[in-house]
């Protein structure tokens, strides 16, 4: 298997965690897409925004792939006026990512990272591994700790969790 940074990083931080390969479609890169395709509970598998704001410039959030982005708790807790979501064709200029391969424990900037305080009521999750047909399944617990998100409620959940 290659290793995408985001593992080595992992593998240097000595944080567990396991790849998970599966089939993509590159047009469809959702997560009710990358959950029919591994098999994991939607509300398990989080996703990436990378969204412009601006005084802060760049700040990336991870939330469920169940959920739905709440911009306005954003801007309020990065002390913006404005936050939207960048631009598809931007993604990989800003992260080095191409969209649906966005991982954030290693964006090429040091960026505002916000992570969902539901994220730690699960014990793991899956976030893109670095590549688009790559899911990266990782303790939240250890997730928080490399990112070193801001923990706060950015989004609202569209589903209830599964067990």
């Amino acid at each position: 298997m290659k290793k995408t940074n985001a593992a080595r990083i992992l593998d240097r931080a000595d944080i567990e965690y396991a790849i998970i390969d599966y089939d993509t479609d590159p047009i469809e890169v959702g997560t009710e897409r990358v959950s029919e395709n591994t098999n994991l509970h939607v509300p398990y598998i989080n996703k990436t925004l990378v969204l412009s704001e601006n005084k802060t410039g760049v700040v990336v959030d991870c939330i469920s792939g169940s959920s739905e982005l709440k911009p306005n708790s954003i801007v309020q807790i990065s002390e913006n006026q404005k936050s939207t979501l960048a631009a598809l064709k931007n993604i990989q200029e800003l992260t080095d990512y191409i969209c649906g391969g966005c991982s954030f424990p290693d964006t090429k900037k040091d960026y505002l990272v916000f992570l969902n305080t539901l994220a730690l009521q699960l014990k793991q999750f899956s976030i893109k591994a670095g590549l688009r047909d790559k899911q990266m399944k990782i303790d939240s617990i250890d997730f928080h700790s490399i990112t070193k998100a801001t923990l706060c409620l950015t989004s609202n959940p569209k589903l209830k969790l599964a067990c």
